[in-house]
């Protein structure tokens, strides 16, 4: 019987024969450095964490280039905390899904502590502030998501809670970004000391929000005069404080029970599974896809370690933009969302499902290679066609990626401009190409229209996935029947001409009008979507 504690994986032939590799470290050893002298602290412990960016710091731990390990810190979900770290020693379970359905199991051990960072668990907040003072502090990264950096609500207002710590100051901080300005107020009370914070979160300009978010909470401190001015000095120092921007890309799904039961047939018994209050899946074990990429602006104050040995790419801010925007922009992001699309109206609840699909394939084939490639912004350090071959071929059929069309809808609207408005605007700028000319991106734009109707292929009701302009989309589109084409009218013209929305208004460029034509398709009947595919894609 295998059981995830620092006990059970000194006991190594038993790991070996259920095929499971375990660190090449002295994990107690490595546990002890870290207290003593940390180097780089995680906010956000979640799966992408453990499955990704822990396993960078074990290669270089199993290679003898670090000592210390990851301190991982948990501030919006604190189960993830009492719940799949403490119990486990802070250990994890990698289990990467490889295209021909074999498993690769890793023990992950490269996690110091699990910390919850919330002034509430006064113990847990005194072992940060006690991090953050000293000197051989590296670098502070996040996973925390999009949504960790925002400050305000929907309607421009600052959240109540950031309205509070601006008024308090550093003492009792409540928004992670106000924990993490409080943070960095100790480190300053400490000599100034150096240190870069590194948002790995899979959002443009990542390093620039997480720096704003920071900023401006530190500016509030000093006007209301609540830390000194010298504080928001240090901040805005770009030899003491970095903001580097980072290109992150790895799927690491909620648990699979595929995996759950695979991991109990050979004797594994850490696989209970976690539905967290707060609406977290999470597991001891984490399965993820094979491809990883980590691209990151090499800006780091107080040094840092040599990452590069684990297989990430540093490199100066432009070159990060470049691999951004390849990546969202072409070869994999507006694949993911056509995709989401026409799964959720075909009835799809896999991914690799999908890929299946002759028509569904041939659609990203001909978004990608024929729409994409010819206006992708080439970064020089990663190639784009073997990058959306690799999405293609590889990542998007991976049946063992348990990735739903109906996840990846989420917030359609907030994805358009950049996942397809950037490629029609380059086809805009271009005096060799015309946007009123592409076929497949504006086809996936009527099919988003068409979605948002909450009824699927067949005419049947479909929920739809959270989006927050999903109510005023649907009441654009309110007198629309399925059936009548005639009906749909100038329904369209509010959405299609929104410039929040796609980046630009799409009738200025010549697209308006071809995808009302589209829409229209669609709605014309039961089947009509799969009708239209047909018609454009064989």
């Amino acid at each position: 019987m295998l059981i995830l504690d620092k006990d059970s994986i000194k006991h190594k032939k038993a790991w070996q024969d259920a095929g499971i590799e375990l660190p090449e470290f002295d994990y107690e050893k490595m546990v002890a450095d870290t207290k003593e002298n940390p180097t780089w602290v995680h906010f956000g412990a979640g799966n992408i964490f453990r499955g990704f960016i822990a396993m960078l710091q074990q290669k270089l731990l199993n290679l003898g280039k670090a000592k210390t390990g990851i301190v991982a810190v948990e501030t919006f979900d604190f189960e993830i905390i009492d719940r799949i770290y403490v119990p486990y020693d802070n250990l994890s379970l990698l289990v990467i899904m490889n295209f021909d359905g074999t498993l690769d199991k890793k023990v992950v051990a490269s996690i110091s502590e699990g910390l919850i960072g919330d002034v509430s668990r006064e113990h847990d907040w005194n072992r940060l502030k006690e991090i953050f003072a000293k000197p051989c502090l590296q670098m502070a990264s996040f996973t925390i998501t999009e949504k960790g950096y925002s400050l305000k609500n929907a309607s421009g207002g600052y959240f109540d809670d950031v309205l509070k710590d601006m008024q308090n100051g550093p003492g009792q901080p409540r928004h992670v970004m106000s924990k993490v300005a409080s943070l960095a107020y100790t480190r300053y009370k400490s000599g100034k000391l150096p240190i870069a914070f590194v948002s790995m979160d899979n959002c443009a300009h990542n390093g620039e929000r997480l720096y704003e978010s920071v900023k401006t909470i530190v500016k509030k401190w000093v006007d209301n005069g609540l830390v000194e001015s010298g504080f928001l000095a240090y901040i805005n120092d770009v030899s003491k404080v970095s903001f580097p921007w980072t290109m992150i890309d790895k799927i690491t799904p909620r648990p699979s029970d595929i995996v759950k039961d695979s991991l109990q047939s050979i004797g594994f018994k850490s696989t209970e599974i976690v539905h967290t209050k707060k609406n977290t899946y999470i597991a001891p074990f984490v399965n993820s896809e094979r491809s990883q990429y980590l691209v990151v602006e090499d800006n780091f104050p107080n040094g840092r370690m040599p990452l590069e040995l684990a297989g990430v790419l540093f490199t100066d801010r432009q070159t990060v933009d470049k691999v951004e925007k390849m990546k969202v922009c072409t070869c994999l992001n507006p694949l993911h969302t056509a995709l989401a699309v026409f799964g959720c109206l075909l009835g799809y609840n896999l991914i690799a499902d999908e890929m299946k699909d002759s028509q569904l394939k041939k659609l990203v084939e001909k978004i990608g290679y024929e729409e994409g490639l010819p206006v992708v912004v080439n970064p020089g350090i990663l190639s784009p066609e073997n990058f959306i071959r690799e999405v293609i071929e590889q990542r998007l059929p991976n049946p063992y990626i348990p990735d739903t069309p109906q996840r990846i809808a989420t917030d359609t609207s907030q994805k358009m401009s950049i996942r397809f408005g950037e490629t029609i605007k380059a086809y805009r700028d271009r005096k060799d190409l015309d946007p009123a000319n592409l076929t497949y991106i504006p086809l996936v734009i009527a099919g988003w229209c068409r979605y948002l109707l909450g009824l699927d292929d067949k005419g049947e009701s479909m929920p739809l996935s959270p989006d927050p302009m999903l109510d005023v989309l649907q009441s654009y589109l309110s007198r629309v029947k399925l059936g009548d084409s005639e009906s749909v009218g100038d329904s369209l013209k509010p959405i299609l001409s929104n410039e929040s929305i796609f980046g630009l208004s799409l009738y200025d460029v010549g697209l308006g009008e071809k995808i009302e034509s589209y829409f229209k398709e669609m709605v014309s009947g039961p089947n009509a979507v799969r009708n239209i595919l047909q018609k454009y894609l064989g």
